[in-house]
């Protein structure tokens, strides 16, 4: 068989998503990121909304998203991407607007307008990386950190009597009124990189029929904060990290 014959277009089985471009990513080898940019950048070609998507990217390690998935972006100051959604939603109604922002944002400088928007049932969807650390500023304590994991502001690990409990923000989303879609995934296995490209687009249509808030929350690795290896650490988030944040639905109306 010919060379020309095994890459014809009808014997293609994968291709990159046209709106990921060739930018080198700045994410250290093994990150969560990687996938997921190229879950939403497939997701957005597949429906057909190129002209009309524009993500959100706040202070976090995704801050340079706008590098790597080629449609509008707008920086946001840390914590508030869902005020900046806010606006582009209600002044552009007929696109697709969402966040993308890490448990430090979401969950700590940005737990006002994340309730908030959510509260108002805002049409956008908000996609949430968890790995229980602020990965981009050196491994601190995030609120979604574990009891007893070490991190370089709990280098004894994490102490309830000190630190408090971690946060589960996914659950108290999916009791506001405004939110019609609350999910947990991962993206560890192909099983699971299906399953979240499965609630992506869930989310993503129901901001284009505006039924309200969708957040997809996404638990993640974050090797070099953690000290492992990519492949350790995989391991220790389905050991460790899914127990106090379980996959599955938690909300979907």
């Amino acid at each position: 068989m010919d060379i020309n014959d095994i890459t014809k277009p009808e014997n293609r089985v994968y291709k990159k998503p046209a709106l990921l471009n060739d930018t080198h990513m700045h994410y250290c080898p093994g990150c969560s990121h990687g996938v997921v940019h190229k879950i939403v950048a497939e997701l957005i070609e597949e429906m057909g909304l190129q002209d009309r998507a524009v993500g959100v990217a706040p202070v976090g390690c995704a801050v340079f998203a706008y590098n790597y998935i080629d449609v509008d972006w707008v920086e946001a100051a840390h914590g508030r991407a869902p005020a900046i959604a806010t606006a582009l939603s209600r002044l552009n109604p007929g696109n697709l607007v969402f966040t993308y922002q890490g448990d430090g944002d979401l969950a700590a400088i940005g737990t006002c307008e994340t309730i908030h928007a959510a509260n108002r049932g805002e049409n956008i969807t908000i996609i949430f990386i968890n790995n229980a650390i602020y990965g981009m500023t050196g491994g601190q304590m995030a609120p979604t950190t574990l009891l007893g994991m070490k991190t370089a502001t709990t280098p004894y690990g994490r102490r309830a009597d000190l630190n408090g409990y971690p946060l589960k923000i996914s659950n108290l989303l999916a009791e506001l009124d405004g939110t019609c879609y609350v999910t947990r995934q991962s993206v560890h296995t192909a099983a699971a990189v299906r399953k979240t490209k499965a609630a992506i687009k869930k989310a993503f249509q129901n901001t284009l029929d505006k039924k309200g808030t969708s957040v997809v929350e996404i638990v993640s690795t974050c090797n070099s904060g953690w000290k492992l290896t990519p492949a350790e650490s995989n391991k220790w988030m389905a050991e460790h990290m899914f127990e106090k944040y379980p996959m599955g639905d938690l909300k979907n109306e």
